[in-house]
């Protein structure tokens, strides 16, 4: 068990100077985020607060529940920063998506070029439910179209927690991980943030983001960390400059 007694940090305190975000929800209107141009002001103000230096928006695109592509997206973006220049400025806000691997994310990968994180960095999820037929075909097939998979908050899919071995299995298939930040004060129980903890403890972890949705994520900050994996955090953190 990796609870203890010793007096953790708060997770806010212990973001990097300049921290660059990578995963988050805060275009209006286009996802289960935020939902208002005032929704977005207020997670905006409340990261740069924090000490965010850019910010990496990536709305979800999941067929026939969040159809967004390319030009919605960055249509979202533009008028997110025309109606508030200043924090788009100060957290140098960049568009890219999270994209669900499901029947029609290899049609999607043919048909359209994917908005990435940068360069050829794309980041990706999968249901909570179970991992989709053909994911390691689908990794194969965004590869050999010259993208590399990032994948969004492993330490989520509960179907893997007792099957420890297909983490590495999808690390040997090219596919790097993106731990959220909020997994590490318990917002998502108990066996997520002991999932989030093996994962670091075994040098799983690339990077991390914030996946911020709603003011109650921005308040979770301000927890204290119940993982014990605190360096191996503090260094998936500093690896998000890569993204600068």
């Amino acid at each position: 068990m990796f609870f203890n007694f010793k007096p953790k940090p708060i997770l806010s305190e212990l973001l990097p100077h300049q921290y660059i975000d990578i995963h988050s929800h805060i275009l209006p209107g286009l996802d289960d985020g935020s939902k208002s141009i005032t929704d977005s002001k207020i997670l905006l103000e409340a990261v740069l607060k924090m000490g965010f230096k850019k910010l990496i928006t990536t709305p979800h695109t999941m067929t026939a529940i969040w159809n967004n592509s390319p030009e919605t997206i960055n249509s979202a973006c533009k008028t997110l920063c025309t109606a508030l220049p200043k924090l788009a400025q100060a957290l140098n806000i960049q568009a890219a998506s999270e994209y669900l691997i499901d029947n029609h994310f290899i049609k999607l990968i043919k048909e359209q070029k994917l908005l990435t994180l940068k360069d050829t960095y794309v980041l990706v999820e999968l249901s909570y439910l179970n991992p989709p037929f053909g994911l390691h075909e689908a990794l194969f097939e965004l590869q050999t179209a010259g993208y590399t998979p990032v994948l969004a908050h492993p330490e989520r899919y509960r179907f893997y927690h007792n099957n420890f071995n297909q983490y590495h299995d999808l690390k040997k298939a090219g596919c790097l991980f993106q731990l959220n930040l909020l997994s590490t004060v318990g917002y998502y129980g108990k066996s997520v943030a002991q999932c989030a903890n093996k994962l670091l403890k075994e040098g799983l972890i690339d990077f991390t983001g914030s996946d911020i949705h709603h003011k109650k994520h921005i308040d979770a900050f301000q927890k204290p960390l119940i993982i014990s994996e605190i360096k191996a955090l503090e260094n998936a953190m500093k690896n998000n400059r890569v993204f600068g």
